[in-house]
Parts: C-alpha cells; sequence; structure tokens
C-alpha cells in the first residue's frame, strides 16, 4: 500500500478547499427532517411514564450508602434525603419557584405528607450530600443500562441565569444587553443517547469541559470514538482520550500537522476518506439535540444564585436527560 506523506504545505491546501466540501457534505447527505409532534409528545409521555417508575428506586439506590455512611449531626432529619431529591427533580421537571414548590408538595404523589419552606428547598441546592446522590444516580443509571464501550459526542450550552452579581468571565452581551450564563457540558453515548459524562461551569464552558470528563472516567466506559466541535481541536485535548481513541474533529484555519501520531492520524483520515470523515463527525448533532430535548422538558433558565447551588440546578437536568432515557430502546 502508497505510504500516505502528510506534511503542512499539502494540509494547508487541502483546508483552503475544506469549507467546500462540507458545503457539499451538507447538501448531499444532511436529511432536512420534518418535526412530527404528535409522534414526538407520545414518545415523551412513555419516556416520562417509564421515569417515574424508575425515578424512586434509583434514587434509594444512589442514597441509602451515602445516608449509611453519614453521621448526623444536630437535630435528626425532618425530610428524608430521598424525598429531598426527589423534590429538587421534581422542582426541576415542573419548572416552578422554590415558594411554589413548597407550596405544591401535598400534591405530589411521591411526597405525599412532607412538608417544609421555600427556604429549606433553597438550600438543599448547596447540600453536598444531595450533590453525591446525583453523581450516584448517574453511575446506577449507566449500570442499568449495560454501557461498558462507547462512540460519543460532546457539546456545551449555556443556562441563563437571574442573578445579578457580576461574573467578568461569564457575562455575553446580546443586542447590547448584558446575559449571564451557567455552562453544562456533556458527553453523550451515540447508541443509548445516554448521558456518559455531564459537567457544569460558572467560568467557562471548557471547565464544564474538564468536569464532565472527569465524571466519564471515574465510569470506566472505554471510549472508541469522539466527536467535538472545533473549539476543542487542540492536541492537549486529543491526548486526553488516548492513542487508540478515534478522534474527529475539523481544523481551524492554524491548525498544523505538527505534532504526534495521533494528531497526524487525524488529519491523514479527514483528507483521505472526507466524506466519510464529516459522516461520523456530524454524528455529533445528537449532542445538539440532547440539550434541545433537556431544555424542552425542564426549562432553558436557572434561578438559584450561588455558584454551588447553579451546579447542583444544572445537574437536575442531566439527570433528568437519563432519566428519560431509560425507556428508550
Amino acid at each position: 500500500m502508497e505510504t500516505y506523506r502528510l506534511t503542512n504545505e499539502r494540509f494547508r491546501r487541502f483546508k483552503l478547499d475544506l469549507d467546500k466540501l462540507i458545503e457539499y457534505y451538507k447538501e448531499k447527505y444532511s436529511v432536512k427532517s420534518v418535526r412530527d409532534w404528535k409522534g414526538y409528545e407520545t414518545e415523551y409521555r412513555g419516556r416520562l411514564n417509564a421515569a417515574a417508575n424508575e425515578i424512586r428506586p434509583i434514587i434509594k439506590a444512589a442514597a441509602e450508602p451515602l445516608v449509611r455512611n453519614t453521621k448526623q449531626i444536630g437535630r435528626p432529619w425532618k425530610i428524608s434525603v430521598e424525598n429531598k431529591v426527589m423534590m429538587l427533580l421534581l422542582k426541576d421537571i415542573f419548572d416552578t419557584s422554590n415558594r411554589k414548590t413548597a407550596r405544591l408538595l401535598p400534591l405530589f404523589g411521591k411526597l405525599r405528607g412532607v412538608s417544609t419552606t421555600y427556604k429549606t428547598v433553597e438550600r438543599l441546592y448547596s447540600n453536598p450530600l444531595i450533590s453525591m446522590v446525583l453523581h450516584n444516580m448517574f453511575v446506577i443509571m449507566i449500570k442499568k443500562k449495560g454501557i461498558k464501550h462507547v462512540d460519543i459526542s460532546g457539546d456545551g450550552t449555556g443556562y441563563s441565569l437571574t442573578i445579578k452579581k457580576h461574573y467578568s468571565t461569564n457575562i455575553k452581551k446580546s443586542n447590547g444587553k448584558v446575559k449571564i450564563f451557567a455552562y453544562a457540558f456533556a458527553f453523550i453515548d451515540l447508541k443509548t443517547k445516554m448521558y456518559v459524562g455531564y459537567g457544569t461551569g460558572m467560568r467557562s464552558e471548557t471547565e464544564a469541559f474538564n468536569s464532565a470528563r472527569e465524571m466519564m472516567a471515574s465510569f470506566e466506559i472505554d471510549v472508541d470514538s469522539v466527536r467535538l466541535d472545533r473549539y476543542y481541536t487542540y492536541q492537549s485535548i486529543a491526548k486526553k482520550f488516548g492513542q487508540d481513541v478515534k478522534f474527529y474533529i475539523i481544523p481551524k484555519k492554524n491548525t498544523t500537522v505538527n505534532g504526534g501520531k495521533k494528531w497526524h492520524e487525524i488529519w491523514r483520515d479527514l483528507m483521505r476518506d472526507t466524506m466519510a470523515f464529516l459522516k461520523e463527525y456530524y454524528r455529533r448533532e445528537s449532542s445538539e439535540s440532547g440539550f434541545a430535548s433537556d431544555k424542552k422538558s425542564n426549562g432553558w433558565q436557572v434561578w438559584q444564585r450561588h455558584p454551588d447551588r447553579i451546579a447542583t440546578a444544572v445537574m437536575c437536568k442531566g439527570v433528568w436527560h437519563n432519566l428519560l432515557q431509560l425507556g428508550g430502546g
């Protein structure tokens, strides 16, 4: 077989035509789907029913080892850890305020007999035990789905905050108005559509990316391939996933082939069979669809004011995503 010699000059000439190749790919291969809203709503109700049946056992399994090994200090808990987590998750899916959640507790079948104040609801977001239970829920759901080997896509998104405190690194201007965001990043398994890594960040999407990657690494899942957008076209990012992991990214204008074997292989694959490479790369649309679904079902705003509470609120949305996928294929 003839050796394919990759040089910076050859790569530079290829990049000049890459945008045209991408446009050609989109015109020829992209499928413009028409949303079947009736079918979507039917499917969503089915997933929600499945999640309703699974949520209590999963919370119980996630909380039990933590509660057993946590020494209670002060007065006994009036509300169990299980019910506290359930309270936050129901609050998120119904997109209600703390005050309204506290008032509606008697109407939530899963929380019948539980009573509290809106201030108590807000304090739950900064309870480290709650955060650990949410993390354990991810672990349990991934094991329940039998996920061991994955082809993944990764992407980030922003959730609009209502806080007025100035965070200089995460303020964006749109039409002259200041908007503040909390960031979420998710690695999605392309087969099951489950999040196998989920992280949050107040400063940047990169902070959320690192958090999501750490979570995924803790699950000891074998990653076969990764798809990321141009924001992550760096050798340092590729190295984080190991030599044997296939990497699908699009080069930036200043990207060169200088680097290690893995870096060379990425661009050699892109140049050898561009259409096949782009077909794999654009499977990352699953990430965009995942976040769109999350925001449709759980809202796109976060009402908490403190960074630790914001992180918990965003994490609830990731938990719900996986709960809603448990009943899927």
